[in-house]
C-alpha cells in the first residue's frame, strides 16, 4: 500500500468517527456493542470506568494498558494516538496534579473532542497535542511512561514510531503499549484492504517481528504477551470492516486464528 495514501485514509476515517459519522474503528465486530460492556470485556474494571468520561469512550480500544505499567504520583506520561482522552484520563488521576498526561493524536477532529472532554470534566493536568506518532511533537528525555492503546497497529512507519519512543523516554522510563498483532500473515486479500487496514488489522504485525522492531529502538527488556483478541467477527455481522475480513478469509476460517491482543512492555 502507498503511505502516504494510507495515511489519509485512516487519518479521514478517524474524523468522521470523531465527528459522529462513522461508528467504529479497530476491532472489527465491536460496532453495535455497549461501548462500557466492550470496555469491561477488555480489562477495564468498574472504579476505572467511573473515572472516566463516557464521551472518551468510542471503543477503539484492545487492552487497558494503564493496567500493567503501575503509575505513580507526579510522572509525566504520553499517550499515542490518544484519541478523546480515554486511557488520559484515567493516567491523570493516577498520576495526580503533581504529575502530567499529554496526547498526542494526528487527527484533529480527535484533539478538539479530547479538549473538549478535558474541559468539561476539569481535568487540569492533561494535554492534548496534534502531531504524528512517527514525529512527536515533545523534546527528548521528557517523559516518564508511554502508553498507547490500538493504535500502532495503524502507524505506516511502525520502526520510526519506536524510534520516537526511545527519544522522548527519559533514562528508566518505561511503555506499557496495547495493540494488535499477528499469529501468522493474513491472506493478501484481507492484507491489502483498506478497511481492514483502518479496522486495525491489515497493518499488524506478526509477534515476533513486533517484539524485534521494539528491540531495535534500544528498548531493553522487552516483552510481549498474548492476550485473548477482542477482533472476533460475527459471521452475520453487518460491520462493514468485519465483513471484508470475512470474506478474505478462507473457508472455515477465523480471525482468531491470525490475530492477537499483546500487550508490550520495555524499559529505556
Amino acid at each position: 500500500m502507498d503511505r502516504k495514501k494510507t495515511q489519509k485514509i485512516v487519518r479521514e476515517a478517524y474524523s468522521r468517527i470523531a465527528l459522529g459519522q462513522e461508528g467504529c474503528g479497530c476491532a472489527p465486530g465491536t460496532c453495535g456493542l455497549d461501548p462500557m460492556e466492550f470496555a469491561r470485556s477488555i480489562g477495564y474494571s468498574e472504579e476505572e470506568l467511573k473515572v472516566i468520561p463516557g464521551e472518551a469512550n468510542l471503543t477503539l480500544s484492545c487492552g487497558n494498558p494503564t493496567a500493567l505499567v503501575g503509575l505513580k504520583e507526579g510522572e509525566v506520561v504520553l499517550d499515542l494516538g490518544s484519541g478523546a482522552g480515554f486511557d488520559c484520563f484515567l493516567a491523570a488521576v493516577r498520576v495526580g496534579q503533581k504529575g502530567k498526561v499529554i496526547g498526542v493524536d494526528m487527527t484533529p477532529e480527535m484533539i478538539e473532542k479530547a479538549r473538549a472532554n478535558a474541559e468539561k470534566n476539569e481535568f487540569e493536568n492533561v494535554e492534548f497535542r496534534l502531531g504524528e506518532i512517527e514525529n512527536l511533537p515533545l523534546g527528548d528525555n521528557s517523559v516518564d511512561v508511554v502508553i498507547s492503546n490500538c493504535v500502532i497497529n495503524l502507524s505506516v512507519d511502525k520502526q520510526r514510531v519506536f524510534q520516537e519512543i526511545y527519544r522522548v523516554l527519559k533514562p528508566g522510563g518505561r511503555i506499557a503499549i496495547s495493540d494488535i498483532a499477528l499469529l501468522k500473515e493474513l491472506p493478501e486479500k484481507v492484507r491489502e484492504n483498506i478497511a481492514a487496514y483502518v479496522g486495525c488489522i491489515g497493518g499488524a504485525l506478526l509477534v515476533d517481528e513486533y517484539k524485534k522492531i521494539v528491540e531495535s529502538s534500544g528498548l531493553k527488556y522487552v516483552r510481549v504477551t498474548l492476550k485473548s483478541s477482542s477482533a472476533c467477527v460475527d459471521p452475520d455481522t453487518k460491520d462493514p470492516i468485519g465483513r471484508v475480513i470475512l470474506n478474505g478469509l478462507g473457508e472455515n476460517e477465523t480471525l482468531e486464528g491470525y490475530v492477537v491482543n499483546v500487550y508490550v512492555e520495555g524499559i529505556k
